[in-house]
């Protein structure tokens, strides 16, 4: 199992429009070049869409809530997770003007009405959001002084407080020391069998 089956084996409940929606991306990001690697394509509902929806396996977003997502690339984790969260604000950020034309270009085409893709760096934003979500951009260190803030606190906008959602994989002992902070660290292959997964985290941290 390799396609959008995976979406539908383990988030039940989807509308026939979520379901639709997630269909449509593998013929939408086909040929979008430098966005998924050509070696990663034929697995991008496992590498990349599943792969981003691990976020909502760790914190359902309350109606309302404002999402940034951070070096967005081509829409991951925050195109997934806005077609799973219609209720929700997405704010996708990279400073890459090619990949957020391919946001853009993705959001319109399925429908998605909830995400605004921005073509600039996260040091220029000026809101403040719930959280922040991003999927491997840079060392946590960096990351976290990029970001933090730039988010509200608040125990109101999702099953955990307002705070910085992550995707990562490997050993990330010394890299998270460094922040010296308090994170929380939920292993993805607690939530989805596939092997691909073994190594992966989300890490958390509340504001």
């Amino acid at each position: 199992m390799n396609g959008v089956e995976l979406i539908y084996k383990y988030f039940d409940g989807l509308s026939e429009l979520q379901k639709e929606q997630f269909a449509a991306l593998y013929s939408l990001y086909a040929g979008k070049i430098n966005v998924i690697s050509r070696k990663d394509f034929d697995s991008l509902y496992l590498k990349h869409v599943l792969h981003s929806l691990a976020i909502a396996k760790v914190c359902t977003f309350a109606d309302g809530a404002k999402v940034l997502d951070v070096g967005c690339g081509g829409g991951f984790p925050s195109v997934p997770l806005a077609i799973l969260f219609p209720n929700v604000h997405f704010t996708s950020v990279d400073s890459i003007r090619k990949k957020i034309t391919v946001v853009q270009g993705v959001c319109e085409a399925v429908g998605i009405k909830n995400l605004t893709a921005v073509n600039d760096r996260v040091e220029n934003i000026p809101e403040k959001f719930d959280f922040v979500v991003s999927r491997a951009v840079t060392d946590m260190a960096t990351f976290v002084g990029w970001v933090w803030k730039k988010i509200e606190r608040g125990t109101d906008h999702g099953t955990l407080p307002n705070g910085l959602l992550y995707l990562k994989g490997g050993d990330l002992d010394a890299e998270l020391a460094q922040t010296k902070m308090s994170w929380s660290r939920y292993n993805i292959s607690d939530y989805f069998e596939e092997e691909f997964f073994e190594t992966k985290q989300v890490v958390y941290s509340a504001k």
